[in-house]
């Protein structure tokens, strides 16, 4: 895909705006999405399935006096998009007005990013099957049983609207994803990239192996408070619950966390949080869903939170400036940031084991359910590699505990930062995270696995 809007999409918008002038309305924005992406899956150490699908999207809204509304489809020929707008202005029509509905968003410079690598596009299932081949043979050569995914594909999103905004993105990815399992015991490991030559499949499965190799017959710890060493998964999907929270139109609703707590320390000094777009281990658009340029914001300085992300119906009410975080409209959430880099350390994981005379090494969280809203208290379950810490070594594998966990105490108590990498988890989308050494984790109870 091109780096500049290619002539497809600039076509289908120029259907739209015609379709829509033809019938009175001036105000068009178009939103068309493409990709195509491959999946190769395995199970019992044998692969059993690859698929591909290739798709295109459009999506036309249209304001008329006050109103707006969104009709899509898959169908980009004259009379599927002939009648995608017809759709989209028969709703608008029938909507309530809107007195804080802003126009259309106007032409403004995004930053460049280069998330598109051809080699990535063109990954075949032969060479998908050899990696996982070679995956396969680490496992299964430790006398375990692997399953998993290699995905590659590439996406592109454009919006155009008729004040002259023609934003356009394409990238590439390529996830890995691996689980050895022993008898008792098993291992996980996962990792996405924009290049997939950034991936090593093999150190993966190998780094799988060795987590459940290492935590079989496990040990059964009573529940309590311990310290935690969270590996950058588990830090992704227990801290990545709350940055949904980080939003204009969140805290006016009264359902974030942050109400009457901005500016306030709430998290450790140690805590630095960042929403950065053009961050070299970053993905995604360095525009919104509105068109608006992504701006960098401080989320938490020093353990306080300071900038949250503005649409600009919400920047609008506020009176100040967009930040480029906003969800196509219209939308009941507003905004939220997307692009998250918790600042970390120079601890590595070794050294957080050898700092640690008692505690308990955590390889990823999983099904991870808010428990209180405004307190931020969140519970789950431990997965596929929970090890006993003693005097500084890992002497042990242990059963999975469920943990109920607020997230203001937790990143009050964060003892060590690690090197913040590219982390892919299972609960969040992905983010550049440290792994954490953590003081008085609240682990309620034992499961039966």
């Amino acid at each position: 895909m091109a780096d500049s809007c290619p002539p497809w999409c600039a076509d289908a918008f120029e259907q739209s705006l015609a379709a829509a002038r033809t019938r009175g309305v001036q105000d068009v924005e178009v939103i068309l999405a493409a990709g195509s992406s491959a999946l190769t899956r395995f199970a019992n150490n044998a692969i059993h399935q690859n698929v591909s699908e290739t798709a295109r999207h459009l999506s036309v809204r249209v304001i008329v006096e006050g109103r707006t509304a969104r009709a899509s489809t898959n169908r980009l020929d004259p009379d599927g998009i002939r009648e995608v707008v017809e759709q989209a202005i028969g709703i608008t029509r029938l909507t309530e007005p809107d007195p804080d509905l802003p126009p259309l968003a106007e032409p403004a410079p995004y930053p460049s990013v280069q998330r598109h690598f051809e080699a990535t596009a063109r990954a075949t299932p032969e060479e998908r099957a050899l990696a996982v081949a070679e995956a396969i043979r680490a496992v299964e050569g430790a006398g375990q049983t692997a399953a998993g995914i290699y995905s590659t594909g590439e996406s592109a999103f454009a919006l155009l609207n008729s004040r002259g905004v023609a934003a356009w993105h394409s990238e590439t990815m390529a996830r890995f994803s691996i689980t050895a399992m022993a008898p008792d015991s098993s291992g996980w490991a996962k990792a996405s990239a924009c290049y997939h030559g950034d991936l090593d499949p093999l150190a993966l499965a190998v780094s799988a192996a060795q987590k459940a190799n290492a935590s079989r017959h496990p040990r059964e710890l009573p529940a309590g408070r311990y310290t935690v060493i969270l590996e950058p998964a588990a830090v992704l999907d227990l801290a990545g619950q709350m940055f949904g929270d980080f939003s204009a139109t969140a805290i006016r609703d009264g359902r974030s966390f942050l109400n009457d707590r901005i500016g306030q320390k709430i998290f450790g000094d140690n805590i630095r949080i960042h929403d950065d777009a053009t961050h070299p281990l970053q993905a995604g658009a360095p525009f919104d869903g509105e068109g608006v340029p992504r701006r960098p914001l401080t989320l938490v300085e020093s353990g306080a939170p300071r900038d949250i992300a503005y649409c600009r119906h919400a920047a609008a009410l506020a009176g100040v400036e967009p930040t480029g975080h906003g969800f196509p409209l219209p939308n009941e959430y507003g905004e939220a940031p997307a692009n998250i880099v918790i600042a970390g350390g120079e601890s590595s994981l070794a050294e957080m084991i050898a700092s640690t005379g008692h505690g308990v090494l955590v390889t990823r969280l999983w099904y991870i359910r808010e428990v209180d809203p405004y307190e931020k208290i969140f519970t789950g379950m431990t997965r596929d590699g929970t090890f006993l810490v003693e005097d500084g070594r890992v002497t042990a594998g242990l059963r999975n505990f469920r943990f109920n966990q607020g997230l203001m105490e937790m990143l009050s108590n964060v003892e060590l930062l690690g090197t913040p990498v590219r982390a892919s988890g299972e609960e969040a989308f992905d983010m550049v995270v440290p792994a954490m050494k953590i003081g008085n984790f609240n682990f309620t109870e034992v499961t039966r696995f």
